[in-house]
């Protein structure tokens, strides 16, 4: 006997076996135990999702020796027969190539007549929509009104096509696009009643790739069967898709978290060596970006575990506002692939947006600030900061101290340097060190110790690389050994980063108030009957 392919060997035979569609098939079980049927059904939704299954199942639920019910036995000669396409009351059309009024014509004409050997007739006219408007017109009145003995089910995958006329006289129902965890399930399923042997995540790779239709996942794993030599293993289902790795996104988003652009770069050279997909790479990583901001946000909408439980770390380091950006950069990424000098060049660029465009980096406090110089005659602060004394007085012991004896304490220039948003404007750091230092408040500063203190909403900001950065550049600027502590508690007072967004919207306010007052504008908004785009207004 021939080979079948698994889309025909596994197409469902009842509305318990099928996949995904339970909307549809609740309303036709209900429809078919209580005798509630219409004579036309509209089914639409793209390829492979279902439409002609459920037409099947249809058809025989309507014609099984055993009585109309959602439940076909699937052995008597109706069922059979129709499962294989001979039963002779079930007519399939395809509107593709049946199009005409003559067409239309003649299938109403014997629509007349009673079944030969079934119950009902059953004409199911596939892809309905690219009928003529002439056979629109000659099947409507049949459509409205039918005899007893006739069913009509269309099916068509651009329902917007379709008169209006017709689409009133039909019951229509919207099938979904399969779902990915759905389409993995059962393509394991189906491997295992097969007895192939496969890695969970290469069917991820096939779900993919099917983009919600299961009859293409089918095809698609019978193609990386043949491929992998009877084995579905993920390695070979991303060199026969050409897909991006989940080793190489996560890969970049890590250079991406690290700030380190040399390794985001070299995971574009990897994938520009193996002929990757640049514009599926700018696909796949928006998708990420989405899925980590679920995560954020809704992280019981990951019914994976394995994958909630690996996006949350990252959800935890990356801001909510900066998802929002990167999501923004990689799919505007994958519009200009076509208008860069090529595609290599056009994903890098995509890359390099996402590292340098941060949102804390607007404002004033992420403003580059000059150099620090030295005073020429300014002794070390080292040699100022821990000037030879006697046995110290109580005075001096106190825990704090008049702003005139810190002066006098601190060598120049380093003025205020209780002043932590000054401080924070002076220590040249980057990266997630930066942001430590600017969402964090000054709660106590010693000669030995400094100690700050940090919002729990920006916990995520303690790692140990900008704790240790932060604390290496506290001690250049001093000039001395500083141990940092950092304790976890809601500021007191304003961070660094909170006035840099106070100043800017007071800034964008004051802009806002000056367009508003300005004479001319306000002529033309009351001559025009006008209003001011607020977001188009930009302090300067």
């Amino acid at each position: 006997m021939s080979y079948q392919v698994l889309a025909r060997k596994w197409r469902p035979k009842s509305f318990a076996t099928l996949v995904g569609q339970e909307h549809v098939v609740r309303a036709l079980t209900h429809a078919l135990d209580q005798d509630r049927l219409h004579h036309a059904y509209l089914f639409t939704g793209t390829r492979g999702v279902g439409k002609t299954t459920l037409a099947r199942i249809m058809a025989k639920a309507l014609n099984c020796e055993t009585g109309v019910s959602s439940t076909p036995c699937g052995k008597c000669s109706a069922c059979t027969e129709i499962d294989s396409g001979r039963f002779v009351d079930y007519i399939e059309l395809d509107a593709a190539s049946n199009r005409g009024v003559d067409d239309m014509t003649q299938l109403l004409e014997r629509a007349t007549y009673a079944p030969t050997i079934g119950r009902y007739k059953v004409y199911v006219i596939d892809e309905v929509h690219q009928l003529s408007g002439h056979a629109f017109n000659a099947m409507l009145k049949t459509l409205e009104e039918p005899p007893g003995h006739v069913k009509f089910i269309l099916a068509t995958t651009d329902p917007q096509k379709i008169p209006v006329t017709v689409l009133s006289r039909c019951l229509q129902f919207n099938l979904k696009q399969m779902p990915l965890i759905h389409i993995v399930d059962h393509l394991s399923r189906v491997l295992e009643a097969e007895g192939v042997s496969f890695e969970p995540a290469a069917l991820r790779h096939l779900a993919k790739g099917a983009a919600g239709s299961m009859r293409d996942a089918l095809s698609l794993l019978d193609q990386a069967i043949a491929h992998g030599a009877g084995k579905v293993e993920e390695e070979g289902v991303r060199a026969m898709l050409g897909t991006v790795g989940d080793e190489h996104l996560f890969a970049l988003l890590d250079g991406l978290v690290a700030q380190d652009v040399q390794a985001m770069l070299e995971v574009a050279k990897v994938m520009d060596a193996r002929s990757l997909s640049f514009d599926g790479g700018l696909q796949e990583l928006a998708t990420l970006f989405h899925r980590i901001a679920l995560a954020q946000f809704a992280p019981q909408a990951l019914l994976d575990e394995a994958e909630r439980e690996r996006l949350l770390r990252y959800a935890r380091v990356l801001d909510a506002e900066y998802l929002q950006l990167a999501y923004q950069i990689a799919i505007h990424g994958r519009d200009e692939l076509a208008l860069a000098p090529d595609e290599y060049a056009g994903f890098v660029m995509s890359l390099l947006r996402l590292h340098a465009f941060r949102p804390e980096r607007a404002g004033a406090v992420d403003a580059p600030t000059p150099p620090r110089q030295a005073a020429p005659a300014a002794p070390p602060p080292a040699r100022v900061a821990v000037p030879p004394a006697p046995t110290p007085t109580p005075a001096a012991a106190a825990p704090r101290q008049p702003a005139a004896a810190k002066t006098a304490v601190v060598a120049p220039p380093a003025p205020g340097d209780d002043d932590w948003h000054a401080l924070v404007a002076q220590l040249p750091l980057t990266g997630m060190a930066k942001q430590l230092a600017q969402h964090c408040e000054l709660a106590e500063r010693s000669d030995g110790a400094i100690r700050l203190r940090l919002a729990p909403l920006h916990r995520h900001l303690l790692g140990k690389v900008q704790q240790d950065k932060l604390q290496s550049e506290l001690q250049n600027h001093f000039g001395r050994p500083l141990r940092l502590e950092i304790g976890v508690a809601e500021p007191a007072s304003e961070t660094p980063a909170e006035r840099s967004r106070n100043v800017q919207r007071e800034r964008q306010e004051k802009a806002v108030a000056s367009i508003e007052q300005d004479p001319f504008v306000r002529d033309v908004v009351d001559l025009f009957d006008a209003t001011i785009d607020e977001s188009t207004i930009k302090p300067v």
